[in-house]
């Protein structure tokens, strides 16, 4: 049968008088029906990839070509945020749409107890749950790092790689007759691998081996130069500068070391050199393009399967990394490059092409089963409070937009809004953090006790309380400041 034009699928889609005649192989599975059959959905999600990780972001020392087809056929969001800037508890958010909280899910040595607080409720409008029970086919693949089994959120489990051979079953998965339209979760593990130069840095200085990776995987191939160029000439001409806000922030709050207190983080922040810092960027660099080249894979199978038209894609990451922002590097805490991800949306002919939405603040833990429901015609459950994304990526304007988010580590909580962010500790001395992001942006000098922004100190603690009440959850009373 040959297949439609865009036109006679936008046609299909757009409901209405134009939606009595529907092409065969747009109609639901089951008995007869004029309804268009509901858009297959593919979330591909990596991790610690930080929203300027991407060439389309204009990012120059890289190449990710596949994340830049989605961009340039949907929407790109620059103000996505994790829920938290931790793998465990952002997956938490994502798969789920609750704050991780909730389940006193803060780092991911919480996972014990927060076992125990995954509720048969929170399971029940689960992301694979919603989806299965409204007659989607849906399937689960690479790293899972989660406080419940795929199994459990109504996945079927596809393959446990996390890496080629993840792409690979995805593919698959895409080349099979699918009778029901599809929700696939493919789970990739880099950039993360990055993690691997402060952790075997540290190791060395102790005189310690070297960290394995999952199943003893080689993780970092070794550096190798040019033949005739000397490592310094590499660093000058290929290696990453520093970034602009390199330098610890001037007031910076005494919890910062606590988020993740563990040696090597405060290791390399005092004693690795520029070059080392440039290159941890370098490599930062080469991992993303890995799994960009890993995503590649899964878009041809989807092309080669012609269900492109048919299929939403939407692209994110768990959570960023520092990046030697701050001469940090993993993530925890609070600060834009840890906590902000890439997140594309895009359905070629559906979605608005290239459009880079810079003003909407979104919330990966909240607005992702939102947006994928929204697109699929499957009602949200009342008790989630995230907003679909799904007006903003087709160019229309939302009828309303929150004004602040929050995002919460351990022992801190953030308030982004349009203007101003303000983080505050349990623990410390100096607790709380606000910075003028719009003449700021790069997190550098703390304004909490500059008197003349003492008015906004105060507007940003109570609008944190007030968040917290309206969307049902819980702020713990250390993080109130009278």
């Amino acid at each position: 049968m040959k297949r439609p034009s865009r036109r006679d699928f936008l046609k299909a889609v757009g409901g209405g008088a134009a939606a009595l005649s529907v092409p065969s192989w747009l109609r639901a599975a089951g008995p007869p029906s004029d309804q268009p059959r509901r858009p297959n959905i593919l979330y591909i999600f990596t991790d610690q990839q930080c929203a300027e990780m991407m060439s389309c972001a204009g990012n120059p020392y890289l190449k990710t070509p596949a994340m830049d087809s989605l961009a340039a056929n949907g929407a790109r969001f620059t103000l996505a945020h994790a829920a938290n800037p931790v793998c465990v508890p952002a997956r938490v958010g994502m798969m789920t749409g609750v704050m991780p909280s909730r389940i006193g899910m803060e780092q991911n040595e919480d996972m014990p107890q927060a076992k125990a607080n995954v509720t048969e409720a929170i399971l029940a409008h689960s992301l694979g749950r919603l989806f299965r029970n409204a007659g989607y086919e849906t399937a689960y693949g690479g790293k899972v790092h989660l406080p419940m089994t795929p199994a459990a959120m109504g996945f079927d489990y596809i393959t446990r790689d996390e890496r080629a051979g993840l792409a690979d079953a995805c593919a698959a998965f895409l080349r099979r007759e699918h009778p029901k339209p599809f929700l696939l979760v493919a789970s990739f593990i880099n950039p993360h691998d990055i993690c691997y130069m402060a952790l075997n840095a540290h190791a060395k200085n102790a005189g310690a081996p070297a960290k394995a990776g999952p199943g003893g995987a080689p993780l970092l191939e070794d550096l190798r130069l040019p033949a005739g160029t000397s490592r310094q000439e590499f660093i000058e001409n290929a290696c990453p500068p520093l970034p602009a806000n390199f330098e610890v922030p001037a007031g910076e709050p005494d919890g910062v070391k606590e988020v993740d207190p563990r040696a090597f983080r405060f290791f390399v922040r005092e004693h690795w050199t520029l070059d080392d810092w440039r290159t941890h960027r370098w490599n930062y660099c080469r991992l993303t393009e890995k799994v960009d080249a890993e995503i590649a894979v899964v878009l041809r199978a989807l092309r080669e399967a012609e269900l492109e038209q048919s299929t939403l894609v939407v692209f994110s990451s768990d959570h960023g990394d520092m990046d030697a922002s701050h001469r940090l590097e993993h993530k925890s805490v609070l600060y834009g490059e840890s906590e902000r991800v890439p997140f594309l949306v895009s359905w070629k002919g559906v979605t608005r092409p290239g459009l880079v939405d810079r003003r909407h603040l979104v919330s990966t833990g909240l607005d992702l089963i939102p947006t994928l429901c929204d697109f699929a015609g499957i009602p949200v459950p009342k008790d989630r409070a995230g907003l679909s994304v799904r007006p903003l990526a087709e160019g229309r304007t939302p009828t309303s937009w929150r004004d602040a988010l929050v995002v919460e580590g351990r022992h801190c909580r953030a308030l982004r809004t349009d203007r101003f962010k303000y983080t505050v500790y349990d623990i410390g001395d100096r607790r709380e953090m606000l910075v003028d992001l719009e003449n700021d942006p790069g997190e550098m000098k703390n304004l909490a006790e500059d008197p003349t922004c003492r008015d906004t100190l105060l507007d940003c603690r109570k609008r944190l309380r007030q968040w917290y009440r309206d969307h049902g959850e819980t702020l713990a009373p250390g993080y109130v400041v009278a």
